[in-house]
């Protein structure tokens, strides 16, 4: 009977732990950038239940790049190093919903959704666009890739599936039936036609390059390329010269 009402405890407890994942699992995912001063001049792209604000640093031209950032990055530092980098491109960053002023909870299906608005915007300006994404940003931006003609596509730090990552992290978690928002790049990896240039810190803590590798390989013979910025961690792959180096070659 103490043996019984043991196991029972322990079950209870294991189930309650799972609920409590599954309940909260995006908190774990998303950490929203607050609203600050530098947003005010920020473009907001309306959608059916969010209002989605996008940094820029317009320029007139064929051009431009849109990024996407990872899940706790304020894409309104990023734009002006990136213009800085790319002065013949405008500039685009995509704040997701919740973060910086955008309004909505952030999920994968709003986040692909708004990233295509956003995309449609970009492009219906400048029919030149270039991909980047910055770790959960890179499977945003591969999604789109695999469904519209882009010139050329930067994923940085990027991963396999957030699946993978979470699996990993709580492996005595059943992750698959608890999951929502998976983030599965290697699912659209084989649909991108354009060149592809992977940035992969060799000692990320997140990201073991063995998942990294696992994503390339999804990619179509002779599409993809991966750099290795060594000595760099996930949150450090941008501070090695090698990194400027790859980003702007063949740009």
């Amino acid at each position: 009977m103490l043996l019984f009402k043991i196991l029972l405890l322990a079950a209870v407890l294991y189930a309650a732990v799972c609920l409590f994942f599954y309940v909260f699992q995006r908190s774990f995912i998303y950490r929203p950038t607050p609203l600050m001063p530098e947003h005010a001049g920020a473009m907001v792209v309306e959608r059916p239940d969010a209002a989605i604000r996008v940094s820029a640093k317009p320029r007139v031209g064929t051009k431009a790049l849109l990024f996407f950032g990872g899940n706790a990055e304020d894409v309104g530092i990023t734009v002006p190093k990136l213009a800085e980098l790319f002065p013949e491109r405008a500039i685009y960053g995509m704040h997701y919903r919740g973060y910086s002023g955008s309004s909505g909870r952030a999920s994968e299906a709003g986040l692909r959704d708004d990233a295509r608005a956003v995309f449609a915007m970009v492009r219906e300006r400048h029919p030149n666009v270039m991909l980047v994404g910055r770790s959960l940003g890179s499977s945003i931006a591969i999604g789109l890739a695999a469904e519209h003609t882009v010139s050329r596509l930067v994923l940085i730090a990027p991963f396999e599936s957030i699946l993978r990552i979470a699996a990993r992290t709580a492996p005595f978690l059943p992750m698959r039936l608890l999951l929502r928002d998976r983030y599965e790049s290697w699912r659209y990896a084989p649909r991108v036609t354009c060149p592809t240039l992977l940035l992969a810190a060799s000692h990320d803590e997140l990201v073991p390059m063995q998942d990294t590798q696992r994503l390339q390989d999804a990619f179509r013979p002779g599409v993809s390329t991966l750099r290795v910025m060594e000595g760099t961690d996930h949150n450090t792959v941008a501070s090695v010269p090698a990194f400027y180096e790859a980003l702007l070659d063949g740009r």
